[in-house]
């Protein structure tokens, strides 16, 4: 038997109340039916639009109630921190991130009068200088080729929609990010959960393998040649994304019940459907830096040439170092490396993990880059970056580190209408984003929300050009440390480039004591045939055990 949704409780019962007094009219004719008519009759009249509009998703999951929402967001902000959480809230994001989003996914007025809100004296603010020579930027598409000298190289927006899969997301999410993609000419990230037939809209797509190999597996869930071939060979299909660790929970893996692997989810992971499905924490198909770049280069013939990159959180030093000495030793290497900050991310994770596991993007950024730029490989190898990137000044910040593009996750996921209930693992979503109950999904309207990734994507870009041409540059790849500033004390500030260290080009081939020490105590010790602690780690922990 059918039992309504308690989020139409209150629909319900305003129907129930305008019956009842229609009822009591017809009987006892009384100027207090009349009053309820009409009071109940509103409340009914405001219910049925909400189901019937498709602009606001939570409204058409929670009609009548989601309006008690709308109603705090509209009070001032002085009257408005009595009610809902103020910009210190323990969230993901502050509410100035989100109404940017919003503004630019709906294409409404970001601008603000009586200047900046921020404390530009607090410790650890930052800002670009500008320029009295500033420039004139005509196109904001600004973009970066990937795989230069491959067979199949991509020409990759500057800002992308990073992974996040369906499973996680509902198939109108997918739908809708998809097709902002298509419209906006950047490429669309699957996550490890497959490529199902929502993320066929036609935009261009980088599809993300992980330790589960979705998609293209056996029946023990080892990597399958022949299916990862038919799936590369689309022309979606721009970019293969080897995925070793994800900044939410990196070293974990992961269960996706029985009963939530739906026969669409089964056929998009290539899995029986029904079935507990198990995520390994490491890969089978390599066990050491050596046959991670077989695999790479495995990957790429398959593919038919298109670049093949990997995507990781950084943990220890060491192993990443191994992964850059194998590629020096075998000739070869990833097209692109794609740095996950330990921020987390959209994947819900065990709380511990989420704040204490993992490299912010920051330092995992520099290490990556000055690797890269130390052993020879910078020019070759291209970076992108992920980890709480939502305005422009963060995609410039990160270009400015190191990064060649960025991508995100949750600013596109506010596209989307994202409310940031943080109900994601409850498949309770409010509005349709993050869930895989059918009702509440197919309230978020394909159309309407993909045109707002797209403007989301369009004026975030927008915005970065305003900026690149107000600091004189004509392309955020011109972007350096020297040109963003940090408030180091009320007294000091410092730029980029004297905060942090960068290494010379070629300089771990050659050595010096001057590197950094992370450098000094681990780049010779790294193992290119092993992901093990080097002898000195070992050692020294030895040491202290005895």
């Amino acid at each position: 038997m059918y039992r309504l949704p308690s989020r139409y409780g209150a629909y319900a019962i305003s129907l129930a109340g305008l019956i009842a007094c229609l009822l009591g009219l017809a009987l006892v004719p009384a100027w207090s039916w009349i009053l309820g008519i009409l009071a109940f009759g509103l409340l009914v009249a405001l219910g049925t639009y909400d189901l019937l509009q498709h602009h606001h998703t939570v409204s058409r999951n929670y009609p009548i109630l989601a309006h008690l929402r709308y109603l705090l967001e509209s009070i001032g902000p002085e009257i408005r921190q009595y009610f809902i959480q103020s910009d210190t809230e323990e969230r993901p994001f502050s509410r100035e991130q989100r109404s940017l989003v919003y503004c630019r996914a709906k294409d409404t007025i970001d601008k603000q009068p009586f200047g900046s809100q921020r404390d530009m004296q607090a410790p650890g603010y930052e800002w670009m200088n500008h320029s009295l020579a500033p420039k004139r930027i005509e196109n904001h598409d600004f973009r970066v080729v990937i795989g230069a000298g491959r067979p199949r190289p991509y020409s990759a927006s500057v800002f992308n929609i990073s992974a996040m899969s369906f499973g996680a997301l509902s198939a109108n999410a997918i739908r809708a990010l998809n097709e902002g993609a298509r419209e906006g000419g950047f490429y669309h990230d699957t996550g490890e959960g497959g490529l199902s037939s929502y993320h066929r809209q036609g935009g261009d797509l980088v599809w993300e393998l992980g330790s589960g190999y979705f998609g293209c597996r056996d029946a023990e869930g080892r990597f399958d040649p022949e299916p990862f071939a038919e799936t590369a060979s689309l022309e979606a299909v721009k970019m293969i994304e080897i995925k070793l660790s994800q900044g939410a929970k990196p070293g974990h893996g992961g269960v996706l019940p029985g009963p939530k692997v739906t026969p669409e989810i089964a056929a998009a992971r290539g899995v029986p459907a029904g079935q507990d499905v198990i995520s390994p924490a490491a890969h089978s198909a390599f066990a050491t830096p050596r046959e991670m770049i077989a695999f790479i280069r495995q990957l790429r013939d398959l593919s038919g040439g298109k670049p093949v990159g990997i995507k990781l959180a950084i943990g220890h030093p060491w192993e990443w170092f191994a992964m850059v000495k194998a590629m020096r030793e075998e000739g070869d290497h990833p097209d692109f490396v794609v740095v996950d900050g330990g921020q987390g991310g959209t994947g819900a994770a065990p709380l511990e993990f989420v704040n204490r596991l993992g490299m912010p993007l920051t330092e995992a950024l520099l290490l990556v880059h000055n690797t890269l730029v130390g052993a020879g490989l910078r020019d070759v190898v291209r970076v992108g970056a992920a980890g709480k990137v939502t305005s422009a000044f963060d995609i410039a910040r990160t270009m400015a580190l190191g990064a060649d593009w960025c991508n995100a996750a949750r600013g596109y996921m506010f596209a989307l209408g994202c409310i940031q209930a943080q109900s994601c693992h409850t498949d309770r979503c409010p509005s349709g984003v993050a869930t895989q109950n059918p009702r509440r999904g197919s309230r978020l309207d394909v159309p309407l929300k993909a045109e707002r990734v797209h403007r989301f994507h369009a004026n975030t870009l927008k915005a970065l050009a305003e900026m690149l041409a107000a600091a004189g540059l004509d392309h955020p790849g011109e972007l350096g440390p020297e040109h963003v500033i940090r408030r180091i004390s009320r007294h000091e500030v410092r730029s980029l480039a004297t905060l942090f260290d960068f290494v010379p080009p070629n300089a771990l081939l050659t050595g010096g004591a001057s590197l950094h020490p992370v450098f000094r105590d681990y780049w010779d010790q790294a193992d290119p045939d092993s992901f093990a602690p080097p002898l000195v780690e070992w050692q020294l922990r030895q040491s202290k055990l005895v």
